[in-house]
């Protein structure tokens, strides 16, 4: 069957709690605190102004997640969607299930035209996903970013 994406509703909350849990685990070696993430997700998917959640999914089952928050940009009149929370089942790796989510997103905010631009973020030693990312048009941009954390 072929693979679809669709807009997370609250009831896919425990599925992205999972894959974010997953994802730190795996991309960073970091443990999240299911106390804060659980709410934290729930919050993003109750209010589209702060997160949109997309899952990919094959027979019923969901494959794959990307989240996009939301910036605006007063230089370029417009806002830039941030993809983040990008993961894949391992059994799904190596199928199209990023390519795919990716290309709805893309293509969900070329028909906003509020929305300018895609960004999102990468560990450097993440080279694979780098790669991956290259691939399907995201470049490498002049911006180192910074964060303090936690306040």
């Amino acid at each position: 069957m072929p693979i679809t994406v669709r807009d997370a509703t609250v009831a896919d909350a425990a599925a992205i709690v999972e894959f974010n849990r997953l994802l730190a685990l795996e991309s960073e070696g970091k443990t999240l605190d299911l106390q804060l993430l659980t709410p934290g997700v729930r919050a993003g998917l109750t209010d589209p102004g702060k997160c949109r959640y997309f899952l990919a999914e094959e027979d019923g089952s969901v494959l794959g997640q990307m989240g996009v928050t939301l910036e605006w940009s007063d230089w370029r009149n417009g806002w830039f969607w941030w993809i983040q929370s990008v993961y894949v089942r391992a059994e799904a790796r190596r199928r199209g299930v990023f390519r795919a989510i990716f290309e709805h997103i893309q293509e969900t905010a070329r028909k906003n035209p509020a929305v300018i631009g895609l960004r999102l973020y990468v560990d450097d030693a993440n080279r694979t996903a780098r790669e991956t990312y290259q691939r399907l048009g995201l470049e490498r941009t002049g911006y180192l970013l910074l964060e303090k954390y936690p306040l």
